[in-house]
């Protein structure tokens, strides 16, 4: 072919150079894009037509095609947004786009995308839309197993519902209880002086005997708890001891747990137990007390129904589980290490969402209340070097690529962006080569066009 086949070799190496600086503008304008995957420039030759051994052959035209690197990691940064988040290793995002809003609300499009791109931000519809416009999907978990719904992935949303209040039914108890009392009747010296004052054990407390009850008492701490509709009530514990240990007589030390009614008039507190503790100060035994019963395992209470200032709880226990309630010697005559838990909470606002390190997306309330609402999987392909690259720093599956796989991925970091994996630095180096390469080519076409001048002026 000869001068014509080199201005055609010429003019291919023109063209594929010009498809490599098209790529590398690409990645320098996508250098600070979330999550974009740069694309690289392969060139390939074409062998021009001659003989059946290289040496009849000669050199023959190139193009170029481009080369996905989506399997290279970004650099990884830490941002101060709780729904931003990266993955580290394989795995993309499963995303959808919006089709249209129908009475207010967002309908989706059926087609599903996969994207780096970690800016997830909350709109006011309650979805996780990042800066391109796709919308998280992830699966719904069972508020209460906590385990994934379904196995198909469906749109996060997080909506400003309040949510429920959860009545207390467990209060777990801790306190070691003092040989001696040091209440204010105590004389320091007779023991008898400081048991509960006489004709005030075995029985609630009237408002009458309120001021004798608070001497001959101390206290056993305090907590909020909740009742079916999420209204507060505060429980606050005293302790009575009623029989002494006496080394003439065979008997151990018995106290009784008493609640306060949240009243002035009529009965004060509530006498709920009496707890007998050997010699060891080992809890041995828990007996029924005016408004509370004894549990099989001897070790808590339940109160049917409690009231508080006019507001009832029911089926309130009082667990002592594990040896938590002692007596034990104690010189300052007081409850000790006392500590009061309960299961309860009151109904509480959203107040914030956020992604933990397991890749859950987290809803938090006023109440102090935290749940988890969706689990966030990460698509994987046999493949996905195939992917079609679509607007937004994201992909579409193809028969090439092979199907989303949810099952596996790599790991997802919570407050942290994938950045580009396009290097300015890189890049630049790339087009001080593309740029010399044109040059040379557009330089071939210079000198065949002069060598044909030359036997065009031939036959002059």
């Amino acid at each position: 072919m000869g001068i014509y086949g080199a201005i055609n070799s010429a003019v291919s190496g023109l063209n594929a150079q010009a498809t490599a600086l098209e790529n590398i503008s690409g990645n320098v304008a996508n250098s600070q894009t979330t999550g974009y995957k740069r694309l690289d420039t392969t060139f390939a030759d074409l062998v021009s037509g001659g003989g059946d051994t290289q040496a009849s052959q000669v050199s023959g035209t190139t193009f170029a095609t481009s080369r996905a690197t989506n399997t290279v990691q970004g650099d990884i940064t830490d941002v101060e947004v709780d729904t931003y988040m990266a993955i580290n290793g394989e795995g993309y995002f499963v995303v959808t786009q919006a089709s249209d809003v129908v009475d207010g609300s967002t309908t989706f499009a059926d087609e599903t995308f996969y994207t780096r791109a970690g800016d997830f931000e909350r709109n006011q519809e309650g979805y996780l839309i990042n800066s391109s416009g796709y919308y998280l999907q992830g699966f719904p978990l069972d508020p209460d197993t906590g385990n994934a719904i379904g196995d198909n992935p469906t749109v996060v949303q997080i909506e400003n519902q309040p949510l429920a209040a959860s009545a207390t039914t467990t209060i777990e108890y801790q306190a070691n209880l003092p040989r001696i009392p040091a209440t204010n009747d105590y004389d320091g010296s007779d023991e008898a002086t400081a048991l509960i004052a006489t004709g005030l054990g075995g029985a609630n407390i009237a408002d009458t005997d309120n001021d004798d009850f608070l001497d001959s008492s101390i206290s056993g701490g305090s907590i909020t708890i909740y009742n079916q509709n999420g209204t507060a009530m505060n429980v606050e514990v005293r302790y009575a001891k009623t029989q002494n240990a006496d080394s003439g007589v065979p008997q151990n030390d018995i106290w009784a747990m008493y609640i306060g009614t949240g009243e002035d008039t009529g009965d004060t507190w509530y006498e709920v137990a009496t707890m007998e503790f050997d010699d060891t100060g080992e809890l041995i035994d828990v007996a029924d007390g005016a408004v509370g019963t004894a549990n099989a395992a001897n070790d808590g209470l339940t109160i049917a129904t409690l009231d508080i200032g006019g507001v009832e709880a029911t089926g309130v226990e009082i667990t002592f589980a594990g040896g938590s309630l002692t007596q034990y010697s104690d010189p300052d005559g007081s409850a000790s290490s006392v500590s009061l838990e309960q299961d309860g909470y009151a109904a509480g606002e959203l107040t914030g969402v956020a992604v933990d390190e397991s890749g859950r997306v987290i809803a938090s309330y006023s109440n102090n209340q935290q749940r988890a609402v969706y689990e966030i999987p990460l698509a994987t392909f046999e493949a996905e070097q195939n992917l079609r690259r679509v607007d937004g720093a994201a992909f579409s599956a193809t028969a090439s690529s092979g199907e989303a796989d949810l099952s596996g991925g790599g790991q997802i970091l919570s407050n942290k962006l994938e950045l580009s994996n396009a290097d300015i630095a890189d890049e630049f180096s790339k087009l001080i080569v593309t740029q010399q390469a044109y040059s040379a080519n557009s330089r071939i076409v210079t000198s065949a066009d002069e060598m044909l001048d030359s036997a065009l002026n031939m036959v002059r």
